[in-house]
C-alpha cells in the first residue's frame, strides 16, 4: 500500500473514479419520476404542436378502434379512439394541459390564501389565531367533494368554479403548516432585532420570517399536486369538473366505464396517466424533503 507523506501532492482521482462517485451520488435521485413528471410537463405545455389529432373532434367511421398493439388496432390511433371515434393519445395529452393549468392556478391562488393567513395567525396570535384556525378546522370538517357538488349545483359548471373549489381545498393545510413555523421562527433573536430596529410588521413577516418557511412550504406543495390533480379527476368523473367537450381525464375515465368489457382503453389510459403522475410526484415529494430538511439531511 501507498504511504501519504507531508510534502507530497496527491494527483487529482481518476476520471474513471469520479465519474463513478458522481453515479454513486446520482443513485438516489428519483430518476424515473422525474423522467415521468417532465413528460407530464413538456405534454402540457406543447399539446398543440405534439397531439396527432384535434381532441374534440372525432371520426365516428373509427369509433371504439383498440390501440396499435391490439388486434385491430392501427398506428394512426396509438392508443386508440373512444366511443365517438376522438384519439385516446390526443386527449390524454390535452388532459395532462388541463391538469397542469389546474394545478398552477389552483397552487397559486389557494397557497397564496393559505400563506398569508398562516404569516398573520402565527405572527400575532391571541384572537387573530384563533379566528384563523377556528376557519381551517371548520373547513377540514366539511367533505371537499360534497361542497364541490353543492357549489357547481348551485353556480353552474366551469373552470372558474373548479378553480375555486380546489383552492378552498387547499389553503387549510398551507394556512397550518404556515402558522406552525411561525410560531417556532418569531422567537427567534433576528426577529426580536427588527422589531428593536423598527421594522414594519410586513417587512418582519415577508423579508425575516417568510425566508425560513420557504422549504416547508416547497415540499407541501409537490405533495398537495397530487392531492390537486386526484380532486380534479374525481370531479370530473362526478361531472362537476371541467366541462366537456374539454378532455379532463377524469371525465375519460368517466367515459368509458361502461365499456371496459368492449374498450377497456378509453377508462385505462386516464387512468395509467393519473395514477403514474400523482404516484411520481409523491416519490419525488418525499425525496424533496429528505433533502431540504436539515434534521433528516443529517441521517444521511
Amino acid at each position: 500500500m501507498a504511504e501519504v507523506t507531508s510534502g507530497i501532492t496527491l494527483a487529482p482521482p481518476p476520471v474513471l473514479t469520479r465519474i463513478s462517485r458522481r453515479a454513486w451520488q446520482l443513485r438516489r435521485l428519483p430518476l424515473i419520476p422525474i423522467l415521468i413528471l417532465s413528460i407530464f410537463v413538456v405534454a402540457g405545455l406543447t399539446a398543440p404542436l405534439i397531439a396527432p389529432h384535434n381532441p374534440e373532434r372525432g371520426d365516428i367511421r373509427a369509433r371504439l378502434q383498440p390501440p396499435a398493439w391490439s388486434e385491430g388496432g392501427s398506428t394512426k390511433y396509438l392508443l386508440g379512439t373512444d366511443h365517438l371515434g376522438r384519439d385516446m393519445l390526443s386527449r390524454v395529452i390535452y388532459g395532462a394541459r388541463i391538469s397542469l393549468v389546474v394545478v398552477a392556478v389552483t397552487l397559486g391562488i389557494g397557497g397564496t390564501i393559505g400563506v398569508v393567513l398562516g404569516l398573520v395567525s402565527g405572527y400575532y396570535g391571541g384572537w387573530v389565531e384563533e379566528l384563523i384556525m377556528r376557519l381551517v378546522d371548520i373547513k377540514l370538517a366539511i367533505p371537499t367533494i360534497l361542497l364541490a357538488l353543492v357549489l357547481v349545483l348551485a353556480l353552474g359548471q366551469s373552470f372558474l368554479i373548479i378553480v375555486v373549489i380546489l383552492a378552498i381545498a387547499i389553503w387549510p393545510r398551507f394556512a397550518r403548516n404556515t402558522r406552525g413555523e411561525v410560531l417556532q421562527l418569531k422567537t427567534m433573536d433576528y426577529v426580536a432585532l427588527a422589531k428593536v430596529s423598527g421594522a414594519s410588521t410586513p417587512r418582519i413577516l415577508f423579508k425575516h420570517i417568510f425566508p425560513g418557511v420557504v422549504n416547508t412550504l416547497i415540499i407541501l406543495a409537490t405533495l398537495e399536486v397530487g392531492i390537486v390533480i386526484l380532486l380534479e379527476s374525481t370531479l370530473s368523473f362526478l361531472g362537476a369538473g371541467v366541462p366537456p367537450p374539454t378532455p379532463a381525464w377524469g371525465s375519460m375515465v368517466a367515459d368509458g366505464r361502461d365499456r371496459m368489457a368492449v374498450a377497456w382503453w378509453i377508462s385505462t389510459m386516464p387512468g395509467v396517466a393519473i395514477m403514474l403522475v400523482v404516484l411520481s410526484m409523491n416519490v419525488f415529494g418525499d425525496w424533496l424533503r429528505d433533502k431540504l430538511d436539515p434534521r433528516l439531511r443529517q441521517l444521511e
